[in-house]
């Protein structure tokens, strides 16, 4: 099914996640309401809920070790893990209330917070974008100028624009290519129904590297594939943030809890980037349905899109990935001839206040927060993932 035959727009969806509560989330630790800015009772520790943006799984390995590890509890904080899924727009949980912190990509956040949705980035986790396009070597796609004329999937949703983006400065038109509405796998690609697919490199990549190549009868390998990379074609667009309810930052004591939610965050992303399996075995025993294999792929591959993290450390929003997610989102058109954006974002969009103080706190721990020496781990999948 074609995009435009899909017949909703990013737009639209944007204005019904800014205003619209989506459907309950499943907690990944006992369920609770959302907690307030309000005071706490010396000692006891205030009660936190993250919406996360999907199902439980390696992308979001560094909030359950903080859980796991007992970085919350350090801070102050009880915090329960909202799962996410095909319904639930992380960002709208946050702007209804039903969520103390969200985790988000930016531009879909960012259009969130133009139709009305009152959400502010206070750490930018992902430092690149983690999203590619996928085909059989012997396709030659290598750039995006070779889509021309190809099958290409994607997913829509608000989850193209880095696609359409490229082939814009590649000169290639929408027109010019059949898009074809792909499923949240692999299976077109792998049967030959699409010449190139949208893909994660810590999710869906794996999956191809997982399946059996019928000619060999062993599993495929990178070789057998080629990959276009937002990151080097220069329109990635910044992906998986915190983000905390604009009004409630007026509040001191919101302020401070975002501080330390943060702070304790970033600690458990330090934790995994050193301790990669241990992480996995987190993932695992929260409930992750995906195999041991591939979680530690994906932990592994997570990493790479947070380390080595800018000079100032990580989690802070880089002022050139932000222009450059913005101007993307602004100016790339997708075959509904919709952009993400309209207009730039105001102020309150992002900030780094939070994040430059829960930086001071683990630099006072003693915690590396660069990763400067960061060298990820090789990591071997099994048929399945498992």
């Amino acid at each position: 099914m074609s995009l435009t035959r899909l017949g909703r727009s990013w737009r639209v969806l944007a204005v019904a996640a800014a205003l619209t509560v989506t459907a309950a989330a499943c907690s990944t630790t006992p369920a609770g309401d959302s907690s307030s800015a309000t005071s706490t009772a010396p000692g006891a520790l205030a009660p936190v809920t993250l919406q996360l943006q999907w199902f439980t799984q390696g992308q979001f390995a560094g909030y359950l070790a903080a859980v796991d590890q007992g970085y919350y509890k350090e801070q102050g904080l009880d915090v329960t893990l909202k799962e996410g899924g095909v319904d639930i727009v992380p960002q709208t949980v946050l702007a209804q209330g039903q969520a103390d912190y969200a985790i988000a990509w930016v531009p879909k956040a960012l259009a969130s917070r133009e139709q009305g949705a009152g959400i502010t980035d206070v750490a930018q986790v992902f430092q690149r974008s983690g999203t590619r396009q996928v085909a059989f070597a012997d396709k030659g796609i290598t750039s995006p100028a070779a889509l021309a004329g190809k099958k290409v999937g994607n997913w829509g949703f608000g989850n193209e624009f880095e696609l359409f983006a490229g082939m814009t400065n590649a000169g290639v038109k929408p027109t010019d290519v059949t898009l074809v509405q792909q499923q949240f796998d692999m299976q077109a690609l792998l049967s030959g129904e699409i010449d190139a697919a949208q893909a994660m490199s810590y999710n869906e990549y794996a999956q191809v590297l997982e399946a059996t190549d019928p000619a060999t009868g062993k599993l495929y390998q990178p070789g057998d594939f080629s990959l276009i990379d937002w990151n080097s074609d220069g329109t990635a667009m910044l992906q998986d943030a915190i983000w905390a309810n604009t009004d409630k930052l007026s509040d001191p004591a919101y302020q401070d809890r975002t501080t330390k939610f943060v702070a304790a965050s970033l600690k458990g992303w330090v934790y995994c980037r050193d301790n990669v399996t241990a992480c996995r075995d987190i993932v695992v025993k929260a409930g992750s349905k995906l195999g041991a294999s591939h979680q530690l792929w994906q932990v592994n591959e997570v990493n790479k899109l947070i380390w080595p993290s800018p000079a100032a450390g990580v989690g802070t929003i880089d002022q050139a990935a932000w222009d450059q997610t913005v101007k993307v989102a602004r100016t790339a058109v997708n075959a509904d001839g919709q952009t993400v954006l309209t207009k730039d974002p105001d102020a309150q969009a992002y900030t780094n206040d939070y994040v430059t103080k829960a930086l001071e706190i683990l630099k006072g721990q003693g915690v590396d927060v660069v990763g400067t020496g960061y060298q990820p781990e090789t990591v071997t999948l099994n048929p399945g993932g498992n």
